[in-house]
């Protein structure tokens, strides 16, 4: 079995979902795209990742926000409103008949290309856009035993030359990082800065825990999570002290506690770290911020 943050419980459902594909609805077995879509020639569009929780889409104005954000940083000219895309996802979760414990993809492409070519000129069409739902419920004994990462020699991109804030598709990068981990018998990357400070995972946030305060990286080399920023905001609403700042390998090596943050698995316990145990796998803290980021998305 896959053992990551994004374990899933197998659910049988998902063989029959229906994805949105431009305004249709397609059988998994039948959604497909055209070869000559942006997306998949040279990664070129943006993405969001949505939790449905008892029929609520989880701070679905940050994601909005974010998505909106990225389209105008890459001068993808979107063919709808928030509202409308909005609709789109729900109209998805309805013909799914999905209440809770669900994952949202909403990928959005340049557009089919006249050529194989990186230059945006070639497009022919407008954006592609395309939601995948799926019953997803993140498996628990990943919660209660934690997760191995491994330092990945691939660094996380500086924001000159492409901005680890962009939620793109391009992420052959960060697959790497991802190989090297699991060749590595760990579970997830944890990824350097340009300067060698810890900096994210291959697809989460990472947290560690020292002498009762919270630690984070800056935002400077660091991905624009979601639920990393719902966390920090967890800690100024509960007097938790939560700072953003540079730290290295040795901070971590003997750090009390250390989880990961995403919009599927939420706050995610770390085991290991390069083979050495994060404290004494004793989450006091980790399981309180659970519970408070359990509260906030409930009340979102």
């Amino acid at each position: 079995m896959v053992h990551g943050t994004h374990n899933a419980e197998h659910d049988e459902r998902n063989n029959e979902i229906l994805i949105f594909i431009n305004g249709a609805f397609m059988k998994r077995t039948e959604a497909k795209i055209s070869v000559f879509d942006s997306g998949y020639l040279v990664g070129d569009g943006v993405w969001e990742g949505v939790r449905l929780h008892h029929g609520r889409l989880v701070f679905i104005e940050d994601h909005l926000d974010r998505l909106w954000k990225a389209a105008r940083a890459t001068s993808i000219q979107l063919p709808f409103t928030k509202e409308e895309l909005i609709k789109h996802i729900l109209d998805t979760v309805a013909k799914n008949e999905m209440v809770d414990d669900v994952h949202i993809r909403v990928m959005i492409t340049r557009g089919i290309k006249k050529t194989p070519s990186q230059d945006p000129r070639h497009t022919l069409s407008g954006p592609n856009l395309v939601i995948i739902a799926e019953h997803k419920k993140a498996v628990t004994s990943t919660l209660k035993e934690g997760i191995k990462l491994f330092t990945s020699t691939i660094r996380r991109g500086s924001p000159d030359y492409l901005d680890p804030k962009l939620n793109c598709h391009s992420k052959l990068h960060e697959v790497q990082a991802l190989i090297q981990a699991i060749e590595a018998g760990a579970d997830e990357a944890l990824m350097l800065d340009i300067n060698g400070f810890v900096s994210t995972c291959n697809a989460t946030n990472f947290f560690m825990v020292t002498d009762g305060e919270v630690w984070t990286s800056t935002d400077a080399y660091c991905m624009n999570g979601i639920t990393r920023s719902k966390v920090i905001q967890v800690c100024l609403k509960n007097q938790i002290p939560c700072r953003q700042k540079n730290f290295s390998l040795y901070d971590v090596y003997s750090a009390d506690e250390a989880f990961v943050t995403g919009t599927f698995g939420g706050l995610t316990p770390v085991r290991r770290v390069d083979g050495k145990l994060i404290g004494n796998f004793d989450l006091v803290l980790t399981q309180r911020l659970q519970a408070l980021y359990y509260e906030m998305i409930t009340g979102s």
